[in-house]
């Protein structure tokens, strides 16, 4: 985790500063500028935006005006979602070959009802405008049937930040910038002692203890979390 005093688009170019490859986003416009020829820091990134993201506009739309359009597009992102929960663990190999065989005419079909529904529906609706998020996203939404690695959404991620998210207001008080760092650093080695299936409690106690007894700079590397010999239960 890292800290930043804002959203904008420019704290995501510094930390991301040196990476090339794909990331994969939701639709937030702060993290266009990745994508641009003149990226600071690296060669343009591949966005891959995020299914959960493109569905979520549509339920909003059922939610509220029990829209039978929504509600189609709501079935056929389903349909591909099935495929992805059989092939959910295999390899990415595995993955790409039952995507391209069976995700892609889904997916094929999907933005031909799309198409077919924004030629019909008044662009600045509220379905319109949901309808047309999904195609400015498009080619971003694409990319997980030409690469195994990367997920139809970004879900397993906000998974995994949800209970950071869950206390963004005591955060709030982490007192001034340098507090929102050292706040970041402690997520970080909680949520990486949690990956290591290492108790972060037990983590810590044995650290600071090992740091306050004046643990040799030069040995560090024995007090990250993964070279922590016990076990959490």
């Amino acid at each position: 985790f890292t800290y930043a005093p804002g959203r904008h688009g420019s704290h995501a170019m510094d930390i991301l500063r040196g990476f090339e490859g794909i990331l994969q986003v939701d639709g937030y416009t702060g993290y266009d500028a990745l994508a641009e020829p003149r990226r600071v820091g690296g060669k343009p990134l591949t966005l891959a935006y995020c299914w959960a993201h493109a569905r979520r506009k549509l339920h909003d739309i059922y939610q509220k005006d029990s829209s039978e359009i929504a509600a189609e597009g709501l079935r056929r992102i389903a349909e591909i979602y099935k495929i992805e929960t059989k092939i959910r663990g295999s390899s990415p190999h595995q993955r790409l070959a039952v995507r391209q065989e069976q995700s892609a005419p889904l997916d094929a079909d999907f933005h031909q009802w799309l198409t077919l529904q924004r030629s019909r529906i008044p662009a600045k609706s509220r379905l319109g405008e949901k309808l047309g998020y999904i195609h400015r996203h498009w080619d971003g939404l694409q990319i997980f049937l030409t690469d195994g690695s990367v997920e139809m959404d970004t879900n397993p991620v906000e998974n995994t930040i949800r209970p950071i998210t869950l206390n963004r207001k005591n955060a709030l008080f982490a007192g001034h910038d340098e507090g929102g760092h050292t706040w970041a650093r402690m997520a970080s080695l909680i949520e990486t002692c949690k990956l290591n299936a290492v108790d972060p409690y037990a983590y810590l106690r044995a650290t600071l203890t090992a740091i306050a007894n004046r643990h040799p700079a030069s040995r560090i590397d024995d007090l990250m979390p993964w070279a922590f010999q016990k076990q959490s239960s």
